[in-house]
């Protein structure tokens, strides 16, 4: 169990990627004040909770309903989540990660960005959303098992809601070419998860 909980931690904690969130937050908040911005931290973060909580929770029966397998599942989240680690490597912001500029645009003139663009894309986002529906979806039906990917989604946030809510301090420390870097790093780590969902998933389809 602990190494599943290891496992999933490292997994969601690199898909996510809380310290690179947060440029993200300052680039969709432009003249916003710190009070404003550490509002909008916390509703983005609790919506994002629920999102994903509701994908842990109801995410087998949802693959189920849809008759897909879970071979079949997580072929394409792996897949998904290496364009995501393609992403990460080059730096490149696609909408798999982060807002589109039209996106980013409409936010600036929006008065509540908790849910979009903030909890959705940017913290719950596809890679997330795959991610918890593939931790998830291996360990139907085991309690203890869903409860630990529970664990690891609220520890996720909770490490989201702090950079979060220090953005201002961690892009003075680091930079934007600092923040590139860790996702860069994260990003090959991604990249490897991602070849192992998909080896994984021809082996359980054979």
């Amino acid at each position: 169990m602990l190494e599943h909980f290891l496992d999933s931690l490292i997994i969601l904690l690199v898909v996510v990627d809380p310290i690179g969130l947060a440029p993200m937050l300052g680039a969709i908040t432009p003249g916003a004040d710190r009070a404003f911005r550490r509002r909008m931290a916390v509703r983005g973060t609790l919506v994002a909770a629920a999102i994903l909580i509701t994908f842990v929770i109801v995410g087998s029966d949802l693959l189920r309903a849809l008759s897909i397998s879970m071979p079949a599942f997580q072929i394409a989240g792996g897949v998904l989540l290496f364009l995501l680690a393609v992403d990460m490597v080059f730096a490149r912001h696609s909408g798999l990660r982060s807002t589109t500029e039209r996106e980013q645009r409409e936010a600036q003139h929006r008065q509540d960005i908790s849910v979009f663009p903030l909890a959705f894309p940017l913290i719950s986002g596809p890679g997330a959303l795959t991610t918890v529906l593939l931790m998830s979806g291996r360990h139907a039906g085991e309690i203890r098992m869903l409860g630990v990917v529970l664990l690891v989604v609220v520890l996720v946030l909770a490490a989201t809601l702090v950079a979060l809510l220090m953005a201002d301090r961690i892009m003075k420390i680091m930079g934007e070419t600092g923040a590139n870097v860790v996702s860069r790093l994260l990003g090959v780590i991604l990249a490897a998860l991602a070849v192992q969902y998909v080896l994984d998933g021809l082996h359980l389809g054979d």
